[in-house]
């Protein structure tokens, strides 16, 4: 990129893994990180959410010129997000079934201890939502 060549404090990035196959996509994520790491300051403009995610500090979603939620990856994600537990067992035919729960109440989710006791549970996880799940809940709009 010959937008480094100078090494910059201030960067601005627009869409910048957009096009490229996922090892240039992987090299130019390494870029920013290892910019970032210097002290770096790295605006990015992009709707891949994933990216977002994994190089921002702080995320800003913007619709029609207005910034309608800014925060950390993290903390968007935990204030509009649902959080839950998926519970992976073996049905009656012996096919995987999958269910959700609810985080919050879980210990005194009746239907959840039933699914416990009563069938071989093969994978216990909790799940997050995703930015794509927070700019969905934030704006009401789905991602392009």
């Amino acid at each position: 990129m010959r937008a480094l060549i100078n090494d910059p404090e201030l960067l601005f990035l627009d869409e910048p893994t957009s096009g490229l196959d996922p090892v240039n996509a992987r090299k130019v994520k390494d870029m920013v990180l290892e910019l970032k790491a210097r002290g770096r300051t790295i605006f990015i403009t992009t709707h891949a959410m994933s990216a977002a995610d994994e190089l921002c500090d702080r995320v800003a979603f913007v619709v029609d010129g207005r910034i309608v939620a800014m925060n950390s990856p993290a903390e968007l994600k935990l204030e509009h997000g649902r959080r839950s537990v998926r519970v992976e067992y073996r049905g009656a035919a012996g096919e995987l079934v999958g269910q959700d729960f609810p985080l919050d109440g879980l210990a005194d989710n009746d239907a959840f201890h039933a699914v416990l006791r009563g069938h071989h549970v093969e994978t216990i996880h909790s799940e997050e939502a995703s930015l794509d799940d927070v700019f969905v809940a934030v704006t009401g709009r789905r991602l392009a």
